[in-house]
């Protein structure tokens, strides 16, 4: 576990649209290019070993903006193959908002950043008192049967709640300010309620009000 004081004010961030990393929570990546290659390589010559997740913000007037908030993960586990690209995997540490983009020599992006007002995500896992997990797994069926996705229901069943919310908010399929919306959630009951929008959204077909059955 680490603790603030353990948390650089400067990371080095792999802007990835739809890629969704949350504290406690573990994303795996395929890295290749040659710029991020180098990222890695600079990330494990580090203490931490982190990498920030951010996503381009299409909202910005310029190509290379970034959203304000993203989250940084530990490198905890990775193998390389043997034609040079790696498969890792990030641990979620914290979310952090970028107060500026880090003008360098590095191929790849650099950002300073503020962790302040994420401190919870340091802590144990969040519970969710207000969690009806009957009805969430109900709708949950019905959206998997609509977009014909398979799962194991009696380990979403067991789950932990901060687990099962988090796992589905990083996997399921929605569009990028979807998932910067989950990632922002300022706790786990706020992005269970964000997920529950999304998905009920989804099975009404978008704008389409008809709910599917």
């Amino acid at each position: 576990m680490m603790h603030p004081a353990d948390l650089p004010d400067t990371i080095s961030v792999f802007p990835l649209p739809g890629a969704l990393l949350l504290p406690r929570s573990r994303l795996p990546l395929h890295i290749f290019e040659p710029r991020y290659l180098q990222m890695l390589d600079d990330a494990l010559k580090t203490p931490q070993r982190l990498i920030g997740m951010v996503q381009p913000n299409p909202c910005q007037s310029s190509d290379d903006k970034l959203h304000m908030i993203g989250c940084a993960g530990r490198v905890t586990q990775f193998s390389e193959t043997e034609d040079g690209r790696y498969l890792i995997t990030l641990s979620g540490i914290s979310r952090f908002r970028v107060r500026s983009e880090v003008e360098g020599f590095t191929p790849y992006r650099r950002c300073e950043v503020c962790w302040n007002g994420f401190e919870r995500d340091l802590g144990r896992p969040e519970a969710d008192q207000e969690f009806d997990r009957m009805r969430f797994l109900r709708l949950l069926e019905r959206f998997f049967s609509a977009k014909q996705l398979s799962t194991d229901w009696e380990t979403l069943k067991d789950a932990d709640d901060e687990l099962l919310v988090n796992s589905l908010s990083m996997l399921l399929d929605f569009d990028a300010e979807d998932k910067q919306a989950l990632l922002e959630a300022p706790c786990l009951a706020t992005r269970r309620e964000t997920l529950v929008t999304l998905i009920e959204f989804a099975l009404r077909g978008g704008s389409n009000e008809e709910t599917l059955q």
